[in-house]
């Protein structure tokens, strides 16, 4: 129900597009723009194309830092809205989210409530990623598997780290004393750490994998 609400009040922030062509991915966009496609077969058996256009670059001159997404029709801008968006379209809605990362979901909610990922560009990096799935299964979950413990391990060796920070504070450590942590790491390996967390959270988003406990709330 709460999701519900969240969606319709997306909806009512699209706002009609300009009927500009929409342009290609270029390779030097490859980490900055994201592409998708939902093709529909239309009542008269006549089929369109939907695509779904997110630059990523203009989540930073936003003042939310969310950006917009477009939805293209048939090669022409047709819509757009502000992020997470969700554009009707004949038999569904099409819902679009990002994170700080990325793509968090690109799908197709269906009147029945059934939901499809749309189909990434090929150029894309989410395209590509795809790609490596396809090809090699095998190596796609291997990566998978490791971004996952580049995700996992940094935050567990991070937590009583960060919770020994916090007890210091003179409130907290009157109230319920100091945790001494028993893992101290020099700050060069907490920053490697780091990375490898944003690294992750990068692959991750690549493939629209994205969980609130591991790859944040944004």
């Amino acid at each position: 129900m709460i999701k519900k609400r969240k969606w319709r009040r997306a909806a009512k922030r699209v706002q009609a597009g300009s009927g500009r062509p929409l342009k290609p991915i270029r390779w030097w966009q490859l980490f900055a723009r994201s592409l998708f496609y939902l093709p529909l077969t239309r009542d008269d058996g006549r089929q369109t194309v939907y695509a779904v256009d997110v630059p990523h670059w203009q989540q930073l001159q936003s003042d939310d830092g969310k950006g917009k997404a477009h939805l293209y029709l048939d090669g022409k801008h047709y819509a757009m809205s502000k992020l997470p968006a969700a554009f009707p379209v004949p038999g569904g809605t099409i819902i679009v989210e990002t994170s700080a990362f990325g793509m968090k979901r690109c799908h197709f909610v269906t009147d029945e409530g059934s939901m499809q990922q749309l189909i990434p560009d090929a150029r894309s990096a989410e395209g590509y990623r795809a790609r490596l799935d396809r090809t090699h299964p095998a190596l796609s979950r291997w990566i998978g598997f490791v971004s996952l413990l580049m995700l996992i391990v940094p935050i567990v060796l991070a937590i009583p780290q960060v919770l020994e920070a916090v007890s210091k504070v003179p409130p907290i450590a009157q109230q319920f004393g100091i945790f001494i942590s028993p893992i101290h790491l020099p700050a060069w390996l907490n920053v490697v750490l780091g990375a490898c967390a944003v690294a992750a959270s990068i692959e991750r988003a690549m493939r629209l994998r994205w969980n609130a406990l591991l790859d944040g709330s944004t």
